[in-house]
């Protein structure tokens, strides 16, 4: 999802402090639209606009007073433990206050921004001001097993209570305070043997006390193998199993690995959802280097697979030549399963292995941001890497910052979708990015051409053969060209591509034919090119035979975007010249209007054709249900 911080203003006179704090965090700059322009996005609706990114979780620096802030996020307030940072920042910059979501960043993101603009952090948490700690929120690695316990933790060490800290013996090598209490070592917490309260660090299953949090570290790691198709609850069964009769927590499991082979098996994505943890996959090659270490090696699995242990193998891979495999492999009837344990606590960013990559296939519509819809802009913010023609990447403008950008010319599409497949096959998040709608005369069927197509030299690794695709939707040229002309798709209307490059001009010639004589509206894509010219006008001559020369043509030019140009012209006198590469034509059925409001400006629409039922009247709304009904 887009992770970066919206900030957040209301006027121009804020606009200075925003772009400073911009530079520091690597923000958004949201403004209100009717009092500030050029930002990056824009809104029309403060509350609307501040409870949408709180709901979708998005850090809020908003440059505005406190108690505005709280006012128009109040409906929105529910569940303190799944709240982003929201900060209110002073106009001037004095003061960066954390309103919500402190024990999630807001504190130390309200330090860096005043930091940035010389100003004051106004932290009020009673933990972070006393202890320079939050217990409810540890860090990278750990999980709370017990958060609900932490408010009354909190209340009694804040009135004066000492606290213990109990590191069990099922964490290997970690005995000692210094090194698997060292994050709460650094803090001003008071510590004592017969302290009232307890901070417990272990990877089993464990029942808190009165006045305990348990803590589980990320050292285990559930190694998986299962057969094509397994279903994803025995998986899931399985892993339970394992780590029950274990005594081992669920909290502890920092990600669950296999053969790089199963990186498109559902069972195996279903059981790292199940525990919230990431999936993490490796080379045939990288499994048969842990032979040695494993406690089952198998001759059946290595002739099928290359290796001699799938589950075992990937579970020890994860944790390196420091871990050791803590349960050796159980089966079930499709799937098994094994676990190791690291010496070392596994943040995330430093798992081994490589994850199930991604391609995000996204429109962006014209271009601009009020266009794009918030899925692309979250699938685009998610990818580490974008690739498309170099026009459209550009369009993305503050949304392109920080990813690796792979640009290619027109005419060069399936090299473009190839390598986008290729990248997401080494892992990575990558967004192919198309204008308009990328499943209407765009990349998206590219994607699954070379999916279907055979292996070879010009074929997918099978590495790119086992991405995750997701596609979403934008606004494509006719429904931008339709929206900024009127309502003229009122009606039955179609698509038809002029160019030949990739279809017969046989074929054009026929379904233009046959669009003219069902009386479709027809938006018609690529209507000329430099070289091009003759398409249009045979397509015009051919629907004059068909409907009235009066007929309305809209001719619809960068859309969205500078230099945006929208007319309407009869078919009888549609020119050539009048069109470029950039432009969308629709033109009207027989049926197609023009009217004109009171400002002056002409509108063209395609009606319904209720008018023409029993009599000339429009039918009543109660009629016209019972009609459709």
């Amino acid at each position: 999802m887009n992770s970066k911080t919206a900030i957040v203003i209301l006027s121009a006179s804020a606009l200075p402090v925003a772009n400073r704090i911009r530079a520091a965090i690597s923000g958004e700059i949201h403004a209100l639209e009717r009092r500030v322009g050029g930002c990056d996005v824009a809104f029309d609706d403060a509350g609307t606009h501040l409870r949408t990114l709180f709901a979708a979780g998005r850090p809020i620096v908003a440059v505005m007073a406190a108690g505005a802030v709280i006012r128009l996020l109040a409906p929105a307030l529910a569940d303190k433990h799944a709240e982003p940072p929201v900060i209110a920042v002073a106009e001037d910059g004095s003061v960066a206050v954390p309103l919500l979501g402190g024990h999630h960043g807001a504190n130390d993101l309200a330090r860096e921004i005043a930091a940035a603009l010389a100003g004051v952090a106004a932290v009020t948490t009673a933990g972070d001001l006393r202890f320079g700690i939050a217990l409810d929120a540890p860090p990278e690695g750990y999980r709370l097993g017990n958060p609900d316990a932490a408010k009354a933790v909190m209340a009694e060490l804040v009135a004066g209570a000492s606290a213990r800290l109990a590191v069990l013996p099922s964490i290997p090598g970690r005995t000692s305070l210094e090194d698997a209490g060292a994050w709460l070592r650094t803090s001003s917490l008071p510590f004592a043997e017969d302290g009232a309260v307890t901070l417990t660090l272990t990877e089993c299953a464990h029942h808190a006390g009165d006045l305990e949090l348990v803590y589980h570290p990320a050292t285990l790691v559930l190694g998986m193998g299962c057969e094509r198709g397994c279903e994803a609850a025995e998986a899931i069964v399985l892993a339970e199993r394992a780590l029950s009769e274990n005594g081992l927590s669920a909290e502890s499991v920092a990600a669950i690995a296999s053969l790089d082979l199963k990186a498109d098996e559902a069972a195996i994505h279903a059981v790292a959802g199940h525990f919230g943890v990431p999936a993490r996959f490796f080379g045939a090659e990288q499994l048969e280097a842990e032979t040695p270490r494993l406690a089952t090696p198998s001759d059946v699995v290595f002739a099928e697979v290359g290796c001699h242990g799938v589950a075992e193998g990937a579970a020890l891979a994860s944790v390196g030549t420091d871990g050791e495999l803590a349960v050796a492999k159980i089966k079930s009837r499709r799937a098994t399963v094994a676990i190791a344990r690291s010496r070392e606590v596994l943040a995330e960013s430093a798992l081994k292995g490589r994850p199930r990559g991604k391609l995000f296939v996204v429109g962006i519509g014209p271009g601009a941001e009020g266009w794009r819809s918030p899925e692309v802009s979250r699938m685009v913010g998610e990818a580490t890497d974008i690739v498309g023609y170099s026009l459209y990447l550009d369009l993305l403008g503050p949304l392109a910052e920080g990813k690796a950008r792979h640009d290619f010319d027109l005419g060069r599409e399936e090299a473009r979708v190839h390598h986008a497949m290729e990248l997401a096959g080494q892992g990575k998040s990558v967004a192919l990015v198309c204008s308009g709608d990328a499943g209407i005369y765009a990349m998206a069927t590219l994607v699954f051409e070379l999916l279907e197509k055979a292996g070879g030299e010009d074929g997918l690794t099978d590495a790119a053969r086992r991405i995750s695709i997701k596609c979403s939707p934008g606004i494509s040229a006719l429904q931008a060209a339709a929206a900024r002309a009127g309502a003229p798709l009122g009606h039955d209307f179609c698509t038809i591509s002029l160019s030949d490059l990739l279809t017969p001009w046989d074929d054009i010639q026929r379904r233009v034919k046959a669009a003219g004589e069902g009386d479709f509206v027809i938006a018609f894509y690529n209507p000329v090119s430099r070289k091009r010219r003759t398409q249009l006008a045979w397509a015009r001559d051919e629907l004059l035979n068909h409907r009235p020369a009066s007929t309305p043509v809209i001719l619809a030019t960068n859309l969205g975007r500078e230099g945006e140009a929208v007319r309407v012209v009869p078919l009888g006198d549609l020119q050539v010249d009048d069109v470029d590469m950039l432009t969308v034509v629709i033109v009207g059925s027989s049926n197609t209007s023009v009217t004109r409001t009171g400002d002056g400006r002409d509108w063209v629409y395609t009606p319904r054709g209720y008018a023409r039922k029993e009599g000339s009247a429009m039918k009543p709304a109660t009629e016209l249900k019972g009609a459709a009904e």
